[in-house]
């Protein structure tokens, strides 16, 4: 299946780029996610005459992922979880825990640009996040996680 991407696609492609994927990819995520449309004559001349409007969102979207990041260098957040005496969490701390300690400091961050490569954090420790705010713009957050206090 060729479709025309209307933004840019980590592994993918650029803004305008014709690419071919497999037609589930393309029909269940790219074209309901509006990141691309099929590639016919008739969308071919809607994109072309719409291509500026795209690359102006596209630029803003990539201003606002760089100014957040500047707000994010640097950021350590700590995150208070129950745990047993070898440091070993009860449960765990995902990307929504995460996204959230991140987002009351000030910074609003999606759970889905928390990135855990290893999977959920299951110990008490000092761990850095990737944060992937667009597909050009990453930053790395240190997240510490320490026993909760019991009374």
């Amino acid at each position: 299946m060729e479709v025309i991407l209307l933004e840019k696609v980590h592994k993918l492609g650029e803004l305008g780029d014709k690419v071919n994927v497999k037609p589930g990819f393309g029909r269940n995520y790219l074209i309901p996610q509006k990141k691309a449309v099929p590639a016919t004559p008739e969308n071919v001349k809607q994109f072309e005459e719409r291509r500026a409007e795209l690359e102006k969102a596209q630029a803003e979207a990539l201003a606002a992922a760089q100014a957040r990041a500047e707000s994010l260098q640097g950021l350590e957040v700590t995150i208070a979880s129950l745990a047993g005496p070898e440091g070993k969490l009860f449960g765990s701390v995902g990307t929504a825990d995460i996204a959230e300690a991140i987002s009351a400091t000030g910074t609003t961050v999606e759970r889905r640009e928390v990135q855990l490569d290893a999977g959920a954090l299951r110990a008490i420790g000092e761990y850095d996040i990737d944060l992937h705010l667009h597909p050009d713009v990453s930053v790395t957050v240190k997240v510490r996680i320490v026993a909760e206090e019991t009374a």
